[in-house]
């Protein structure tokens, strides 16, 4: 059965969110749940999330701000008066999680905060999303994506070894905190299901920017050096990284002995085999510059096409280096239907790319487009005045 023929069941429906968030890490934390089937309501100013700014837009709505925030609904409150307090209260104890990426004391300050709840609802999950968390000497601080790279020391190793520096071309700082928020909140849900205890979640964009150095921040432990920039290269395998065809780049990652025996074979270049500097996959790390212009001598001899045709053929691990708007129409990903249709709020039609998950064959669907600013006010006000009803009532 293809994953078009089967229904997806949501491990998280049931489950409500109220997302006080803007731009990028808590959103993608939202829509992650949301595509797990929680129900999710967006809490906005009334200015809405400045995300709906950012280009590019279709006839006026940003489809950055789309490819943030499907399955979601959307209220604009202002949070200071009280009717806008009020509401959000109200949400909040209405609901199994929040998520808020405000600085640190924002949610306190606007009485909102997890402290106001610990008691009256201890089985409510609270999830803190911030640049560098919520207590220490840099918890007041600001942070974006590029501010965490450089702190973090991504950028320390990211470009060419003799270039300037340069951040990862996608906000990886933002979207790994979105990640570990996501999977935190899932993780405590099972421990509320449990004992009924719920609890404060605090993930950090530097904390998750190292986590997932775990790589860079051992080289550093194990060694006492600091890791370096190596451009596309690898600081313990060889041939691992971009070579130059007659026509274009390409990318090898042959990481193992096997794999480098195939790729001599392939290059005609069977003497490499026995070469004292390149014996070993430590050896070949070690002169990987000579490596690299002994094979770019042979590879400018024929375009990358062809290259990749026979290197695929010995089962070398190897890629073009695709545009998006190459990789987005590989028929791979076609047939594991990533890019979906997708309608926004005025009508138009776009795309956007789903959930990459599949749970026993199926995908999480995509419900609902994203939302309106405030699209969704009446329905959320019913969905507060549902709960009072049922306050009175068990109060009777």
């Amino acid at each position: 059965m293809s994953v078009s023929e089967q229904s997806f069941d949501a491990p998280l429906a049931g489950v409500t969110v109220v997302e006080f968030c803007s731009v990028a890490a808590g959103p993608f934390c939202g829509m992650l749940l949301a595509d797990m089937g929680a129900e999710v309501i967006k809490v906005e100013p009334p200015s809405g999330d400045t995300l709906r700014q950012w280009p590019p837009l279709n006839e006026g709505f940003s489809e950055n701000f789309a490819s943030l925030n499907r399955n979601k609904m959307s209220i604009a409150l202002d949070l200071k008066s009280p009717e806008g307090h009020a509401i959000a209260d109200s949400l909040i104890r209405r609901a199994d999680v929040v998520i808020e990426n405000n600085r640190p004391g924002v949610m306190d300050r606007l009485n909102l905060g997890p402290a106001r709840y610990r008691e009256s609802r201890p089985d409510l999950v609270y999830c803190s999303l911030s640049a560098y968390g919520q207590t220490g000497p840099r918890a007041r601080d600001g942070g974006f994506d590029v501010t965490i790279q450089a702190f973090s020391g991504i950028m320390s190793v990211t470009g060419e070894q003799d270039g300037g520096p340069v951040k990862c071309g996608v906000p990886i700082s933002d979207f790994s905190t979105g990640l570990y928020a996501a999977f935190a909140i899932s993780s405590m849900l099972t421990r509320v299901r449990e004992t009924g205890k719920g609890g404060h979640v605090d993930i950090s964009m530097l904390g998750a920017s190292l986590g997932i150095a775990a790589l860079q921040t051992s080289e550093y432990f194990g060694s006492g050096r600091d890791p370096q920039k190596l451009g596309a290269a690898h600081p313990r395998n060889a041939p691992y990284e971009a070579f130059q065809a007659s026509d274009t780049h390409f990318v090898i990652a042959a990481g193992n002995d096997k794999l480098w025996r195939s790729v001599c074979d392939v290059v005609d270049r069977s003497d490499l085999v026995e070469d004292p500097r390149f014996l070993t996959t430590r050896d070949r790390a070690a002169n990987q510059k000579a490596l690299k212009q002994i094979l770019n001598a042979v590879f400018a001899t024929r375009p990358a096409r062809d290259w990749l045709d026979s290197l695929a053929a010995e089962g070398v691990p190897c890629s073009p280096i695709n545009a998006y708007s190459q990789v987005l129409s590989d028929p791979h990903v076609a047939e594991q239907k990533w890019v979906q249709p997708l309608r926004l709020p005025n009508g138009q039609e776009t795309h956007t790319f789903a959930s990459p998950l599949r749970i026993d064959g199926s995908a999480p669907s995509i419900r609902r487009g994203p939302p309106e600013l405030d699209g969704d006010r009446a329905t959320v006000l019913g969905l507060v005045q549902e709960m009072e009803n049922d306050r009175a009532t068990a109060a009777r």
